[in-house]
This record gives C-alpha cells, structure tokens and sequence, in this order.
C-alpha cells in the first residue's frame, strides 16, 4: 500500500500525471488514490494544474507540485563572501543578494548577517516566515550531517563545532540542512547542466581547493563526510610552503586561489584572475602551472571514480582555459585513455551560483522526499494512518 509521500513521487517523477494514470499504475483503489491525493493538496504539496487530453467523458485533472506555495531560504558562505536567496519549491531563485564577507568574522556576525537577510527578503517578496518549508547553509568545511555543526574549517577560525543548524532554527522552526560548499555546487552543476551523466567531480578552486562527487543525483561525502578533500594531499613535503591545515606541499598551498595571490603579490585570488584577464604573462603561466599541479591529483581521482564530467568551478573557473588547459594536460597524459575517452572536462555553467542552486535543490530534495511527507502530514491535526 503506497503512502501519500510515495504517491507524490510518482507525480514529481513524471511516471502519472493524473489520478486516472496513478489508479493504473498503483492499483490502489480509486478511493485511496483520492484520499491520498487529496491530502496532498490540502497540505499544499500538489494542485491541479490544468487538463490532460480525454479518451471520452470529462478531461483528467492534471497534477503536479505546489511549487509556488512554500517557500526555500538559501545561503552560500565562502572564505570572502556570502549570497543568500529565496527560493520556491521547484528551486527557483525569486530573490537573491550577496555581499564581501570575510567568514572569519565568526559564526554569531556572519549568521546574524544571514538572518537578517532573509527576513529582509521575505519583506520584500511579501511573504510570511511560516511560508518557509525548509533553510540549507553551505560553509568552506567538512559537516556533520546528522548535527548539522562544522567538524573540519581550514578557512573558518571560531567554526568548529559550532550549532549552525540551530542557530537558524531558532529562527525557523523547519528542517536546517548544513552542507559543504563544494558538494553544493557539484549537485547544483549537475542538476543545471549534467543530469544525463552518471557521475560528475567537481573542483573548486578559490581561496582553497574542494571537490564535489555526486553519483547518480546524490553527493558522496564519505564515512566521516570527508570525501573530497584532495585540497590537502600532499605532493611535495619538502616545501616550504605551510597550507592552512599546518600541513607542508599540500595541493592547496601549490595550486589554490591563496597560493596564486601571495606568489604573484597580489591580496586575493580574484585578484590573480584580474590579472589573467589583463593579460599578465607571469599569471597566465603561474596559473597554468597550478592547474597541471592540481591535475597531478585529479588524474588520480579520475583513474579511481572514472566519472562522466569533471566540472572546473570556483574563482580560478573565470581565468578562463588557462587554469583549464593546465588541468586537463596532466589529467590525460597521466589516465589510461579508456577512462578518460568519454570525459567531459569543462568550466561550470552556473559561476558564483552553483552552491545556491544547489543547496535550493537539496532542501526541496528533503522537504519533498517520501518519508519527510508523510511524516508531515501524520504530524497534522486529526490525521489518520
């Protein structure tokens, strides 16, 4: 006997569009079709959107999710910035800003920026706080999943361990999902551009270096949510160089955004893609070089996951081919030409939004999931079963 939240994943999959198609498919009774249907309308979770075309008699009622109805809050917090947006059920961007921030200032200034916002953006869409279904922060650091707190921030001093997710819920009573910056880009590239492959790695490469695996529409974070963390592989122990993990000859304190800026003398890697941009002769080949540097390790990960696409993202993507080029000269001399055959490698399509977009689609993921649903709807007043 399928519930009313797998009853809804019929509809948000496409595979029945009508109650006449879920009768069929199911075959549940038209009672129970009709009950479970119209819990989900009454909770706001589908509506009638129109007719399909009719065999005979009265045209079926076409149904599909209430995207407009319940509302997704949004925030993307990097070393030097934050953007924050408003979102509807289907992952939508109604309203977006983003200002510099330095996520070192600490949780409480940076959060309190956060609320602030999202309030404000509520205000200016005229819509009321118990509209929101669901909140997702991403932050530059490892995530427990299950507290919702940072366990691992290289970039963010005075993060660790600390509540982000009840720090928003204080706020909003609904579900807080905290996640990694890079696992947040790699699902919202893929979701906008890459949902046809498989498996998709992701690199961002701005003030750090993170990577972001999805296989088969979900994220890999690892055992101990610490997949992806080849920013602190070490090549090169003997250099002088300490990374921010205390580490020495990290990948990050080679070929990151950081490292790029303190060897040109310059204050930030959005400064060495200014200079890219110029021209500059030392940061096109300084660059490039950091690119071959990361692809040492990429060529290993590739040989390893063998994914469909590898997604360049982050500041160093706006250099345009040349942290590219350096990349892919190393990723294909190193790989047996069989896993790479097939390989995509590109800059990502979404720029500074693809964290946004895909921390949007994780949180409605979770508010719209079966099991989130149904627990919903049994939580409701008078319901039964």
């Amino acid at each position: 006997m399928l519930t009313a939240g797998q009853i809804l994943q019929l509809i948000r999959d496409g595979a029945c569009r009508t109650r006449k198609e879920l009768i069929e498919h199911t075959g549940l009774s038209r009672s129970t079709i009709t009950d479970r249907v119209d819990r989900l309308i009454d909770a706001g979770y589908i509506h009638e959107c129109g007719v399909a075309s009719s065999g005979g008699g009265r045209p079926p009622s076409v149904l599909d999710v209430d995207a407009a109805r319940r509302l997704i809050l949004v925030a993307d917090l990097g070393a030097t910035h934050a953007r924050v947006a408003l979102t509807d059920l289907a992952a939508r961007t109604l309203a977006e800003e983003r200002t510099e921030m330095r996520i070192e200032l600490g949780p409480e200034a940076v959060l309190s920026w956060v609320r602030h916002t999202f309030q404000r953006m509520l205000d200016r869409a005229g819509r009321m706080p118990d509209e929101v279904c669901g909140v997702g922060l991403d932050v530059p650091g490892s995530v427990d999943q299950t507290s919702g707190r940072v366990i691992r921030s290289f970039l963010m001093p005075g993060w660790d361990d600390y509540p982000v997710g009840e720090a928003i819920a204080a706020t909003y009573g609904v579900p807080i999902l905290v996640e990694n910056d890079a696992n947040a880009m790699a699902l919202g590239e893929w979701w906008s551009t890459w949902r046809g492959s498989d498996a998709l790695l992701l690199v961002k490469v701005s003030t750090g270096i993170g990577t972001g695996i999805i296989f088969d529409g979900r994220i890999y974070r690892g055992v101990e949510d610490a997949a992806g963390n080849i920013g602190h592989v070490r090549l090169n122990e003997d250099d002088d160089r300490v990374c921010t993990c205390g580490s020495r000859g990290c990948v990050a304190s080679l070929a990151s955004g950081h490292a790029l800026a303190g060897d040109l003398g310059v204050g930030s890697s959005r400064d060495v893609v200014r200079l890219v941009q110029a021209g500059d002769p030392a940061a096109i080949s300084r660059v490039q070089e950091a690119g071959r540097t990361l692809g040492v390790v990429l060529a290993t990960a590739i040989s390893l996951l063998n994914p469909a696409v590898l997604v360049l993202s982050g500041d160093m993507a706006a250099t345009g081919e040349h942290y590219l080029t350096g990349i892919r000269e190393i990723v294909y001399r190193r790989s047996l030409p069989y896993t790479t055959r097939n390989l995509k490698i590109a800059t990502g399509s979404l720029g500074e939004r693809a964290a946004i977009v895909g921390m949007a689609v994780i949180v409605m993921e979770h508010v719209l999931s079966a099991a989130s649903v149904d627990a919903a709807l049994a939580a409701e007043p008078g319901a039964v079963g």
